[in-house]
């Protein structure tokens, strides 16, 4: 049986692809990535120095945990699965970053790049220019993971000492039906 949630989250999700979509408008610091080159997201972070590994769950409409608590500096190793139906993005920026980005996934819906359920790799190595797109769009920033139903992936973030940070997901129709996370800067949160 299909849950309220789900139910729910599937209308969203059509309704978002009758929505009229914007030009595509860059972030300050967006650069054409997702969110990456900005000061105010932190960095891509090593391996060896990860003070601990965070298990981030998507589900069709929710994140599992819905919130992260971070030291200021601190470097953390995320495995991210989808255990949803949906394609699903786990992406680290500002409120104002996600906006933008929401944008360009919408663009790459609308150009066959993104289904509600997969990517297609082989349009996301065209030449998007040809699509009146000003770059390239490989969803292949470090900020952020793309999975597919049943996949997993990791991401290795080392955050700024302070700011307002968000985990989301920016396909169509889903920041809206709750796929948002905080980011909470703590003083020793998070070492072990």
């Amino acid at each position: 049986m299909i849950g309220f949630k789900t139910t729910a989250f599937a209308a969203a999700l059509m309704a978002s692809a009758f929505l009229p979509y914007a030009p595509l408008q860059a972030a300050p610091g967006h650069s054409g990535g997702h969110g990456h080159g900005s000061a105010a997201i932190g960095e891509p972070g090593k391996a060896a120095e990860a003070s601990r590994t965070v298990t981030i769950v998507m589900g069709d409409n929710y994140y599992e945990p819905e919130q992260i608590e971070v030291s200021a500096g601190e470097t953390i190793r995320f495995v991210v699965q989808n255990k949803g139906e949906f394609l699903h993005e786990f992406n680290i920026a500002t409120p104002e970053m996600h906006a933008a980005h929401q944008k360009e996934m919408a663009m790459m819906f609308e150009h066959g790049m993104l289904t509600p359920t997969s990517i297609d790799r082989e349009m996301m190595k065209m030449d998007h220019a040809k699509m009146g797109m000003s770059h390239s769009m490989k969803h292949d920033d470090p900020n952020s993971v793309l999975l597919e139903p049943g996949q997993s992936g990791e991401l290795i973030w080392k955050f700024p000492s302070t700011g307002t940070l968000e985990f989301a997901c920016n396909i169509p129709g889903h920041y809206e039906t709750g796929m948002v996370g905080g980011v909470q800067f703590r003083a020793g949160a998070g070492r072990k």
